[in-house]
């Protein structure tokens, strides 16, 4: 199928053959037939595409402030690295899609096949969509009007947080799409709507919905115009839809606005409030998220978790109904909005008049209809890529699931170092399996899990998805006669750990690997060569100064990331099980007491008498390093930050180690995995101490919990 992709480096956009997605649970898979451009948005992205580095980082001054406190951490060239990594994902442009359903997923009521419904999907002959982020689209409404549905919610839900009320002043700043449709839902409110702006056109669309309208470009005294316009009283409120960096519309807003009155910004704009604009009015000022209630919580938008209609009347999805409802009786007109039409296979030159200096509105992109042939290719899960791989015929076939940053950016990468034969790649979009697909020279790139682990060609199976698919993909991997090569962790849960268990024991031939990779690291591997000359028990200390992230992250979630010490601790319970050499008998846990259980302590205590400390915390500086170990052992001590650095006190003939970039040991990982697989040897790591570590790990996060 074919779909719109932005690189964010360059900010060229092309048009690409991508597989087809499924419909997950609770999502429906949607037939495209009408696309909505948004200027405003989707110009910014394209802006900052082409804008250079230097001017990509003044745009972003919060992702500066990562970028160095990452360089204080890591060093230069992996910070570097990690940037262009970012940069080079593509893209999926568009949120406002008009469409017909053809397929429901699982868990999905209220909708069925043939359904004709508005969505957030992107630009794509298929997307498929969380049913809460779709509505359906009455018979008086056609597709066209219909995809203006998403873009027009935004409008909306600026209104419902002004609150406004029939016959009160309302001034639009910014008269753009949003800006059009806002003045046509507060005329349909019984408002009397004023206009801002500089373009002659837009004022007069304006003009014609209804609107006295003040053109900016003549040198008009907007605030004058606003007083005169509010009999001299004041605005009741302001909404801002315009884009610029500029503080002045909300510095005008407040000049112009009554005792108390309310300002909302939709768009984007600088907010260096003056304190004296607010404070002697009392004015309110509130941003607007997106569609409404419901926008980027995850339970709502992921998982189709409904909010009480009795309690949150308007969410996103009874926000875009309204909207629809509007359209159908004809009280809000987007006909006129609608300045240029393409044809799907011509967006590359829609968006050459986005990012260019010919005027536009409304930009529809239109899809083919339904033939035999094309609807076959929209429905295509595997797509055949133009491989270069110059690797030999007789390396082994690796096949992975998932194309998410991780897998981009280190466990491709260390798999084609350690000379890899790449087969198929699958995402649950397609557009990231894609463009790794392309970039490391897959043979294919698919959204069929399926039919990848029954690829003949496929000898081996990496799976780097969300924690909660792990064991589920590594059970079917196995009974599919695939080595595997997981990241961490193994599993959630304890059955889930047993079947996984089974599943290999039943296939002694075949090869289980959890990236664990830290125990590879080369300064590892010279710690454990120095502890060997050092018999008896140890002393281990690893603190992991992790950082703060929110409690809604999904790696937080218990039943999809596991929470972050099962997610990332199980690392450094292998790291310390690795270096002791010896089983763990016991373990005490600590946690702060806070909402996300990220701040703990856990003791190990070993067979052979070693004693084992993790110190996982999200509260520290990121001044300080991520990762230190310190291993106390006969009268001499090891230090090793960030895997950068290493330090020895006490040791004959050994002072340091450092390296010039930091090195967790992914490249050796990957290399010790290819090379049991061609050379028939057994696992890196002994399944016992797989099982052992993974075990541990859950029990660890439940008594934490």
């Amino acid at each position: 199928m074919k779909q719109v992709l932005q690189n964010l480096k360059d900010g060229s956009t092309e048009v690409t053959d991508v597989p087809c997605p499924r419909a997950g649970r609770g999502q429906l898979l949607i037939r495209t037939t009408r696309t909505l451009v948004s200027a405003g948005t989707e110009r910014m992205l394209v802006d900052f595409g082409k804008a250079g580095l230097i001017d990509k980082a003044r745009q972003q001054p919060d992702k500066v402030r990562m970028v160095i406190d990452k360089i204080r951490t890591d060093g230069l060239a992996p910070t570097l690295q990690a940037v262009r990594n970012k940069l080079d994902q593509p893209l999926p442009m568009g949120y406002c899609n008009v469409g017909e359903v053809v397929e429901v997923g699982a868990g999905v009521t209220g909708f069925e096949v043939g359904d004709r419904v508005a969505s957030n999907g992107k630009h794509a002959e298929m997307v498929a969509v969380p049913v809460n982020l779709c509505a359906k689209v009455p018979s008086s409404v056609d597709d066209e009007e219909a995809a203006f549905t998403v873009l027009a919610s935004i409008a909306l839900q600026g209104i419902r947080l002004v609150q406004p009320t029939l016959g009160e002043t309302v001034v639009v700043t910014g008269l753009g799409l949003i800006g059009l449709v806002t003045i046509q839902l507060l005329r349909a409110h019984g408002c009397r709507v004023l206009g801002l702006d500089f373009d002659s056109a837009k004022l007069a669309l304006a003009r014609g919905f209804g609107a006295e309208v003040v053109d900016l470009s003549a040198g008009q005294d907007p605030v004058a115009a606003a007083q005169a316009f509010s009999r001299g009283r004041g605005v009741d409120a302001v909404i801002i839809t315009a884009s610029t960096r500029s503080n002045e519309p909300v510095h005008q807003a407040a000049l112009m606005s009554r005792k108390r009155g309310r300002i909302v910004l939709v768009g984007v704009t600088g907010l260096e409030l003056s304190r004296a604009d607010f404070f002697e009015k009392e004015l309110t000022f509130q941003v607007s998220c997106s569609y409404g209630p419901g926008r980027y919580d995850p339970n709502y938008e992921d998982k189709g978790q409904d909010y009480p209609f009795g309690f949150v009347r308007w969410t996103e999805q009874r926000n875009f109904e309204a909207v629809l409802d509007m359209l159908g009786d004809r009280r809000l007109d987007v006909s006129p909005l609608v300045s240029h039409r393409f044809d799907i296979a011509q967006a590359e030159q829609a968006y050459a008049v986005v990012g260019g200096a010919e005027a536009s509105l409304g930009i529809v992109l239109a899809y083919p209809e339904p033939t035999p042939l094309n609807v076959a290719q929209r429905r295509a899960r595997v797509v055949d890529l133009p491989a270069a791989a110059t690797t030999p015929k007789d390396a082994p076939g690796i096949s992975v699931i998932g194309s998410g940053n991780y897998a981009g950016a280190v466990l491709i990468p260390a798999f084609q170092a350690a000379g890899a034969r790449f087969q198929r790649i699958a995402s649950s979009g397609g557009a990231s399996s894609v463009h790794l697909g392309r970039k490391f020279g897959f043979a294919q790139a698919t959204t069929d899990t399926e039919a990848l682990l029954q690829d003949p060609t496929t000898d081996a199976v990496v799976i780097a998805t969300r924690h909660d698919t792990h064991a589920d993909f590594v059970v079917r991997a196995l009974a599919a006669g695939k080595h595997v090569f997981v990241e961490k962790p193994l599993a959630l849960t304890l059955d889930e750990l047993g079947q996984v268990e089974r599943a290999a024991q039943a296939a002694p031939h075949l090869r289980l690997m959890v990236g664990f990779n830290r125990r590879f690291a080369p300064q590892v591997q010279r710690i454990s060569q120095l502890l060997a000359s050092r018999p008896g028990p140890k002393s281990l200390v690893m603190t992991v100064n992790a950082g703060a992230i929110p409690a809604n992250h999904w790696t937080q979630d218990p039943a999809v990331g596991g929470g972050r010490l099962l997610g990332e601790g199980c690392h450094f319970i292998d790291l310390l099980r690795f270096l002791v050499s010896a089983p763990v008998e016991r373990f005490d846990v600590a946690g702060m007491d806070s909402a996300t259980k990220d701040t703990v302590s856990v003791i190990l205590r070993f067979a052979d008498g070693s004693l084992g400390t993790i110190h996982y915390f999200a509260n520290g500086s990121k001044a300080f390093p991520k990762e230190r170990l310190e291993v106390f052992a006969g009268a001499a001590v090891l230090q090793l930050d960030n895997f950068r650095k290493l330090r020895g006190f006490g040791w004959s003939g050994f002072s340091s180690m450092n390296l010039w970039r930091q090195d967790k040991g992914q490249n050796a990982c990957a290399k010790a995995f290819v090379e049991s697989l061609r050379g028939g040897t057994a696992s890196p790591v002994p399944l016992d101490e797989l099982m052992e570590v993974s075990r541990l790990s859950v029990q660890i996060e439940e008594a934490l919990r």
